[in-house]
């Protein structure tokens, strides 16, 4: 689906694009439409992010974009937790220096918001994640969440993974890359 100039993706699936409008500012922001179907990550693929883009919520990044996503439980189970992160290469967290973010140093688009979660918690290190808790989403419901998206040095692709199954732990790997230890929560 491309809105203004970006495409959203699902072909990596584990969700699906229902629908799609906005031109991506703070006043009339991209409204994403998607049910999850996977119980693991459903990962968005996101394309054209580029300078020719520019930067639609008025932050000091080169480009960014406002995001409301209402997300449909497609999975089967309740969700109390739900977790945005970015990333630039699938395979790679997104680590602070890389410019990629959720408005990093601006105030533009906050606060981040979640109509079935009380709590939002925004994570800098070791990744670029927005995750919202202290609540519930049952299966068939929706929730609406809305955050904003910059980047500094734009790419042609990157990725929203999203995740519906809370970290409990993470545990560093040699090679550097921290890998999250995900855990089912009982219903």
């Amino acid at each position: 689906m491309t809105l203004a100039g970006l495409t959203f993706s699902d072909e990596l699936g584990g969700l699906v694009i229902v629908s799609g409008r906005g031109s991506g500012s703070l006043d009339d922001p991209f409204v994403l439409v998607e049910e999850i179907t996977a119980r693991g990550p459903a990962i968005l693929v996101i394309r054209g992010l580029t300078s020719d883009f520019g930067n639609r919520i008025g932050s000091q990044h080169i480009t960014g974009f406002a995001l409301t996503k209402i997300v449909r439980n497609g999975s089967g189970r309740a969700w109390r937790y739900f977790e945005l992160e970015l990333r630039e290469t699938l395979d790679r967290r997104s680590p602070y220096e890389d410019g990629l973010s959720f408005g990093q140093g601006s105030n533009a688009g906050r606060p981040f918001r979640a109509n079935a979660f009380s709590e939002v918690r925004e994570i800098q290190e070791p990744l670029d994640a927005i995750s919202f808790s202290g609540g519930r989403v049952d299966p068939g419901a929706a929730v609406t969440l809305s955050v904003v998206i910059t980047e500094s040095t734009p790419k042609p692709v990157f990725y929203l993974a999203q995740k519906h199954e809370p970290v409990l732990s993470r545990r560093p790997e040699t090679d550097g890359e921290d890998r999250a230890i995900i855990a089912s929560v009982g219903e």
